[in-house]
């Protein structure tokens, strides 16, 4: 049994990050608006765990990323209860920049954490089922630097 990404968050705020996602993407159902803030969190989540390994999102998943960061009461309480601030750091999208090792080290390291992926989301630029606005993509490259996870100041 895998855990709730849900739990992460009290419910009005889960709602809220997913108007978010609504607002932004004209025509989206609410239940695909669901799922990608569902796997953002499991992306938040997973990036706090596993601090120094290199792993990115996909496009899909980075749009719940960024609707999650709009909201900074919430993402930084959400962070500090992870352990730290998970900084992002955009990148303009290129398919010549995509890496699928890192998609499939971030999805296995996500299932180490004891979530499900939902692959329909974790997929190469122009293979989505899902469009979405963001104008962002990360490949998880030395220059990129997707995730700078930040600990906790001492004593704080």
């Amino acid at each position: 049994m895998s855990r709730s990404a849900r739990a992460l968050l009290e419910y009005g705020q889960f709602e809220a990050v997913v108007g978010t996602v609504l607002d932004n993407n004209d025509g989206m159902e609410k239940a695909t608006a669901e799922q990608v803030v569902e796997e953002a969190l499991k992306f938040v989540a997973t990036a706090a765990q596993f601090r120094r390994v290199v792993i990115a999102p996909s496009r899909v998943v980075d749009e719940g990323w960024h609707a999650l960061i709009l909201h900074t009461s919430t993402y930084a309480d959400l962070c500090e209860g992870l352990g730290g601030m998970i900084h992002h750091h955009p990148e303009p999208p290129d398919a010549d920049r995509y890496d699928g090792d890192v998609i499939e080290r971030t999805c296995a390291l996500i299932e180490e954490a004891g979530y499900s992926v939902n692959r329909e989301l974790w997929t190469a630029p122009g293979e989505s089922l899902v469009d979405v606005a963001a104008n962002c993509q990360h490949s998880g490259g030395p220059n990129c630097g997707p995730i700078v996870p930040m600990p906790k100041p001492k004593g704080a």
